[in-house]
């Protein structure tokens, strides 16, 4: 039996995982929602849940130990000062995951990484349907959307000759 076998590996070696897991953290801290591998994101969670906490408490010595574990002062500074205060009545669980479906290139399982009291600003939520309602369904109607375009880029030869 293989016991205490808590983290999860990822396929590499110690320090390449724990850097890799201190920037998708900081990436999470910087944008508050990051796409990500299923697996990526389960091992990432309770990393940003343990700094979080390091934040809410918010002494000089909670601070050198999120540098240490983050490395980015600036990513830090932001944790102590927006995110951390957010969750002080939050006792754990300070961010979700949401599975999204596979990639296209090689099928992994995706996911959501985001802190828990994320909401999508309006303009981002209605961005993607604008865009879908615009984009022709056909291959024909494409090629001629593409025709429409270049013949309202390109004057014709009658005009450039009557001026």
């Amino acid at each position: 039996m293989r016991h205490s076998t808590r983290k999860h590996k990822l396929g590499r070696k110690t320090k390449h995982r724990e850097s890799l897991l201190a920037n998708l953290v900081s990436s999470l801290i910087i944008h508050n929602r990051i796409k990500t591998t299923l697996a990526k994101a389960k091992a990432a969670r309770p990393l940003a849940d343990k700094v979080v906490t390091l934040g809410k408490k918010g002494t000089l010595h909670h601070r050198r130990l999120a540098v240490s574990k983050l490395g980015q002062e600036s990513v830090v500074a932001k944790l102590f000062k927006e995110i951390a205060p957010k969750f002080t009545d939050r006792k754990g669980g300070y961010t979700r995951i949401i599975k999204i479906g596979p990639r296209v290139t090689d099928a992994a399982p995706m996911a959501l990484l985001e802190w828990v009291d994320y909401t999508l600003p309006a303009e981002e939520a209605q961005a993607p349907v604008e865009a879908k309602a615009k984009a022709p369904k056909t291959i024909d109607a494409q090629a001629e959307t593409v025709k429409e375009e270049k013949a309202e880029k390109k004057p014709s030869k009658a005009k450039k000759k009557a001026e």
